[in-house]
């Protein structure tokens, strides 16, 4: 057995509350506003931000085509911490393997995404955890995508402060 694959973390410092990030997490109309790389859009069929609660999304891409998601929410600690499955799907809400979603073949059919919410001073750092290798996260953009979708948020809690 060799060494396992570091998995993907990722931190960013946002120069807002927490209480504000978090609200931009779980807020369905923020998240249409940042939660897709650049140049898409997402669309959410549902969504229900609590613990237990679920949601499917579609982020429309127009080179790559859509990519359908569907997870539930595990823990939702408001400002602290969002624990939440994401699994690929077809439009319809149904498991579909990850070479048919366009991603790697050991690309993990779910993953478990949590985010860490910590306040510092007047700003809010960021901790993003994926149950996915970092280096296939790079190789598919997504890794490169949560950054841009950082930044995009960015822009949009500045326009909220």
């Amino acid at each position: 057995m060799g060494q396992s694959k570091k998995e993907l973390f990722i931190t960013h410092l946002f120069d807002a509350p927490r209480e504000l990030v978090f609200n931009a997490w779980t807020d369905p109309e923020q998240l249409k506003h940042w939660y897709a790389p650049d140049g898409c859009t997402i669309e959410f069929k549902y969504i229900n931000v609590k613990e237990g609660g679920t949601f499917h999304s579609c982020i429309h891409d127009p080179i790559h085509g859509d990519c359908w998601i569907k997870g539930v929410y595990d823990q939702v600690i408001f400002p602290e911490k969002l624990v939440f499955s994401m699994i690929l799907t077809n439009e319809n809400g149904e498991s579909i393997a990850s070479v048919a979603a366009g991603k790697p073949e050991d690309w993990p059919e779910e993953t478990i995404t949590t985010v860490t919410f910590t306040s510092i001073g007047n700003q809010t750092k960021l901790a993003i955890h994926q149950t996915v290798s970092e280096e296939d996260a790079k190789q598919t953009g997504a890794y490169q995508s949560w950054i841009k979708m950082f930044n995009k948020l960015n822009d949009l809690i500045a326009i909220k402060k």
